[in-house]
């Protein structure tokens, strides 16, 4: 399904995103009290990791699979009643994203450009590890997380002989990035065009900046990128943070990080930011019309067979979409 979707549907974005089904009881394999999107708070069900691929006119799931809560991969004896394979262990769902993004790749798939909402996008480990499969991204943030401006440098305290020399330090704490956009002023905000909406032309207003990511998982990133603590000179990497700032509003409202250049039309960067909206008519599809949250089995095999067979009539139908002009029985 993954590879023959690849060629038909040709993917602008791999979307990254989760999904829940409300559950009653426990015997149903990762049933537990979680958040539940589908409800909208903390409630009794399984929730799945899911890579889709799509552009602003089709879209098709690549790869699922169920997240497991601590308190499953606790009970050895809970796991194996719902036919868990034993090497399956807790693992967070920036993992599960990344352990797809790695089976697709050895299903000799590439993904063109990784979105995923501020769930994924606020993970530096989960940026890190798209970094070092060397795929590009764009990736919600909440707007709390904590940079430095492209300009301000590192300061390297003065020697003094005893112990060893201490790291060049930034003198000004990092600020959100939310302050650093705003500051950035209206007038550096264009508008951007990045689809046709049911109601007309869906436009907004955008800007390009380059920051330094700061916080600890930032600067431990960036020491380790420098080879070391002894060899790192201080200087956090630079990313590209996208604003969307939209007339009428006293301040910005939606932030993107990406490590693709800053160079990069503002456009492209909306638009593939935007494109994640697009799963919304796969969830839509698969619950609502073909039955992805009818499954009553408890196993881990029923399961994925489960939401495979539904993406199969997905895709077909999604097949049929695209050739909209296959000739129909005498």
């Amino acid at each position: 399904i993954a590879e023959r979707l690849s060629r038909v549907v040709r993917p602008e974005v791999w979307v990254i995103d989760d999904l829940s089904f409300p559950k009653f009881g426990k015997a149903s394999v990762g049933v537990a009290r979680q958040y539940c999107g589908a409800v909208g708070k903390r409630a009794n069900c399984q929730v799945a990791v899911s890579v889709h691929a799509a552009t602003d006119t089709a879209s098709c799931p690549l790869e699922w699979q169920l997240y497991l809560p601590r308190e499953w991969t606790d009970e050895l004896d809970r796991c194996r009643r719902a036919g868990v394979p034993d090497d399956v262990v807790h693992r967070e769902k920036w993992r599960l994203a990344l352990g797809l993004l790695d089976t697709l790749a050895e299903w000799q798939l590439k993904a063109p450009v990784v979105v995923a909402d501020a769930g994924y996008g606020v993970s530096t480990p989960f940026r890190l590890g798209l970094e070092e499969r060397r795929l590009s991204y764009v990736l919600a943030l909440n707007g709390k997380e904590v940079a430095h401006p492209e300009d301000v440098e590192p300061h390297q305290p003065a020697y003094g002989g005893l112990g060893p020399p201490t790291l060049p330090r930034y003198r000004t704490p990092p600020r959100a990035v939310s302050v650093l956009a705003a500051e950035a002023g209206a007038e550096r905000f264009t508008e951007v065009t990045w689809r046709q909406g049911s109601k007309g032309a869906m436009t907004s207003r955008f800007a390009v900046l380059t920051v330094r990511p700061a916080g600890k998982q930032s600067l431990a990133a960036a020491q380790e990128a420098g080879g070391g603590r002894n060899r790192w000179d201080g200087v956090l990497p630079v990313q590209t943070l996208l604003v969307e700032w939209p007339d009428g509003q006293d301040t910005p409202t939606d932030y993107w990080i990406s490590n693709l250049p800053a160079t990069t039309p503002a456009a492209d960067l909306v638009r593939w930011a935007k494109m994640r909206w697009r799963i919304e008519h796969d969830y839509r599809e698969l619950k609502h019309g073909l039955g992805l949250d009818h499954f009553e089995g408890r196993t881990w095999r029923g399961w994925h067979h489960h939401v495979t067979l539904v993406t199969a009539a997905q895709a077909f139908l999604t097949l049929r979409r695209l050739d909209p002009k296959v000739r129909t029985p005498a």
